[in-house]
């Protein structure tokens, strides 16, 4: 018995007969007749010519036997698996006779002449459409496709009657043919690489490992990765945290992450929770992404450093040294993010919802065009102005030298003594002007409104009615007291209402001088900030709870002293009290020197004294009440009135708060690349969810991705493509250079 396993196997396969697999092969004749041969026996064939029979054979030997792959079968004959992959459906659908082979090729005459195609050529030269140079040639958008080469079975064909092919037949210039990928492959294992990370011995994270493949869903995100690398989210966070402990997802992999599931539209760390670990995975390079609790870790991780402000900060002043032409207005606004759970937060009001409630404060800096730069968090409670000027430090560290930026926010950061603290720091100012308590602000003559038409960055022309004065503003309070401040006044009318804006920026034709209507429109877009709140809540999850920690509040904190307004509502009760005292003497003192007629009266000091007695007693009370009212502080410490008082992290917060600001950032980046107008967005959100290839290469990384749901905006990313591969940008924690492209549309 052991004699016999050791003798050499018997042949398998006839000889002449191409092997397909292991005792699998085809032995094909001279006049297109075949054979399948498996482990020895002939299992199929077919006759010269019977096209039906070679497919169908095909389709046993792969699907029914399953003794080859459909590549392995493909690979023998000479065709793509894809094409075998057709015949096994149209046998599933329609029998033997699916198999059938249907008359190719045009049934006429070929509508596509040399001098046709030269004009074809020259037509989409010249920047028209597909579909607009079908109509003036007379012929089909797909005739069009062949003439321009985007067809590749036609393309050898239309080179040769264009007179692009050589005398050997080849053509001059003949496209690369898709190779023909995997679809989902799986990735490259990393359980050795992990088995190292969890001893400690990988180092900070796993180099990303991409495997050729095809059908990837979420391709899209990597479109972002170019405008990313300009955020300089990667590498201001290197700067200010150095790394993460050794571990098997590194810093990078973790902020792409983030910024992946941002623009996927699930900001949080529990969407990843919705996206399937291997899709993300493939993105990043690695068998799977980090799930839910390793987010959590990572992030508290980062937080426990305590540098989430540093972190906000770098941003900043790379986001100025990028972009210095959009740092010469800083809008700040303040904006409340209202909290819903258990813990006892401050209250304070929540403007868009008209009430007040349990919330934190922070304030945003955007540049020119609305896009954030920078958030810090305020005092609870605080005011604009006062959260402008304990910004002023930061945004002078952040601008440097620069003394042509002008701050830029509404009425609630109204305050003469800021306005002197912000000339005084170098920043200019533009705001809107706010009366006084009680007074009003003094109307402009008619006769001194002109209207001026305008033209914003955006193109649009606005007509303005406008009157260019100058005013003072006096100083009463804070430590610039007594301080006079010369502003200019830019006053539009409309609808017969009069809108005040303060500026210290000079008149058009002086040194960094504005025009009036240049003043009202750049006041206007502070709304800007607001519509990136909005989009922010609507799409980045900008008031989430991104951590449920919360820390003691500062018990010297001072908070307004709930005894002062007791006290004061008892000053009010006893000013009323006196009132009514004063009017019921009054009364009376009006019927006795009023008798009815035919008598008399007398008034004595005795009758008077009795009289003033109410209101003596009232004015007692009155001036007690203010003594009381003047002696409890108007402020105590937090500790005295609720010493349970809690904060929110602030950590976790700004450091989600500066990887959604990159991910929008990105976004609009890209947004504004594409040049499609008011719809950019939307066709830039459709391509970050596009599926595609991811196809490494010889130091490139190729993303091709799949047509979007209409040809105009295939043909836009398209465009956008070319952008982004003149960047030249590399994956993060790689050299691979990005390439991206798109497919058409079927025609």
């Amino acid at each position: 018995m052991a004699a016999s396993l050791m003798q050499a196997p018997l042949p398998w396969l006839p000889e002449g007969a191409a092997e397909v697999t292991r005792g699998v092969g085809i032995l094909a004749g001279e006049d297109g007749s075949g054979q399948v041969w498996a482990h020895g026996m002939m299992t199929f064939c077919w006759d010269a010519g019977d096209e039906a029979s070679r497919r169908l054979a095909m389709v046993q030997l792969t699907v029914h036997l399953r003794a080859a792959s459909m590549r392995q079968a493909a690979d023998a004959l000479g065709i793509e698996s894809s094409t075998i992959s057709r015949w096994a459906a149209s046998y599933a659908r329609a029998g033997l006779t699916g198999l059938v082979p249907e008359a190719r090729g045009p049934k006429g005459p070929s509508k596509l002449t040399a001098k046709l195609v030269s004009r074809i050529r020259g037509l989409r030269a010249e920047g028209k459409s597909l579909e607009a140079i079908s109509g003036l040639c007379g012929v089909s958008v797909f005739s069009v496709r062949c003439a321009l080469g985007l067809v590749a079975e036609r393309r050898q064909a239309i080179a040769k009657l264009a007179g692009d092919v050589p005398g050997d037949g080849r053509p001059a210039a003949e496209e690369e043919e898709e190779e023909e990928l995997p679809v989902l492959p799986d990735p490259v294992p990393r359980d050795g690489e992990r088995a190292l990370a969890r001893f400690g011995l990988l180092g900070e994270g796993a180099a990303p490992v991409f495997v050729p493949g095809a059908r990837y869903p979420l391709a899209g995100l990597l479109l972002a990765l170019p405008a990313l690398a300009g955020t300089g989210l990667l590498g201001c966070a290197r700067q200010v945290y150095g790394q993460l402990r050794d571990g098997f997802y590194g810093l990078e992999t973790m902020l792409v992450l983030l910024v992946f599931l941002a623009l996927a539209r699930e900001p949080r760390a529990e969407g990843a929770t919705r996206i399937p670990p291997a899709a993300l995975g493939r993105l990043l390079g690695l068998d799977r992404a980090p799930e839910v609790k390793t987010i959590r870790r990572k992030l508290g991780e980062l937080a426990a450093a305590g540098r989430a402000a540093e972190l906000q900060l770098a941003i900043a002043r790379h986001h100025a040294g990028t972009r210095p032409d959009e740092l010469g207005f800083l809008y700040i606004d303040g904006h409340t993010r209202a909290y819903f759970g258990t813990r006892d937060v401050q209250k304070m009001h929540i403007a868009r919802m008209k009430h007040p409630g349990p919330a934190t404060e922070e304030t945003w800096v955007t540049d020119a065009t609305g896009d954030p730069m920078l958030v810090v968090m305020a005092e609870p409670s605080s005011s604009l102005a006062a959260q402008v000027k304990d910004l002023l430090p930061a945004l002078r560290a952040v601008c440097g030298d620069r003394r042509d930026v002008t701050l830029c926010f509404d009425r609630g950061g109204w305050s003469p003594d800021l306005f002197a603290a912000v000339t005084d720091a170098g920043f200019g100012l533009l705001t809107y002007r706010k009366a006084q308590a009680g007074k009003e602000i003094p109307a402009i003559d008619g006769e001194k409104f002109t209207p001026v038409t305008f033209a914003g960055n955006d193109g649009r022309a606005r007509t303005y009615d406008l009157a260019d004065t100058d005013v003072t503003i006096t100083v009463t309070t804070g430590e610039h007291k007594g301080r006079v401040l010369e502003l200019r006044q830019v006053t539009r009318r409309d609808k017969g209402r009069q809108v005040h804006i303060l500026t210290t920026r000079p008149r058009a034709g002086q040194p960094d001088g504005l025009p009036a209507a240049a003043v009202t429109w750049r006041m206007g877009n502070r709304w800007r900030e607001e519509n990136y709140f909005r989009y922010a809540r609507a799409h980045f999850a900008l008031d989430a709870l991104d951590s449920y920690a919360v820390t003691p509040d500062d018990g010297q904190r001072l908070v307004p002293n709930p005894a002062k307004k007791t006290a004061s509502a008892q000053v009010k009760s006893a000013r009323t009290a006196l009132a009514g005292a004063e009017a019921a003497r009054q009364r009376k003192l009006d019927q006795l020197r009023s008798p009815a007629p035919g008598t008399t009266a007398i008034i004595t000091n005795q009758d008077l004294a009795q009289l003033d007695k109410p209101v003596q007693a009232a004015r007692r009370k009155l001036e007690t009440a203010r003594a009381a009212a003047k002696a409890v502080p108007a402020k105590i410490p937090l500790a005295a009135h609720n010493p349970d008082m809690m904060q929110l992290d602030a950590e976790i917060k700004l450091i989600t708060h500066a990887i959604r600001m990159a991910a929008f950032n990105s976004e609009i980046t890209l947004a504004r690349a594409l040049g499609a107008g008011d719809g950019a967005c939307a066709i830039i959100r459709e391509a970050l969810s596009a599926s595609g290839d991811i196809i490494p290469g010889d130091g490139t990384l190729r993303v091709r991705l799949d047509p979007l749901s209409a040809p105009r905006r295939t043909r836009a990313i398209a465009a956008l493509c070319d952008k982004l591969n003149a960047a030249g940008t590399c994956y993060p924690g790689t050299s691979l250079i990005l390439r991206y492209e798109i497919r058409p549309n079927a025609a």
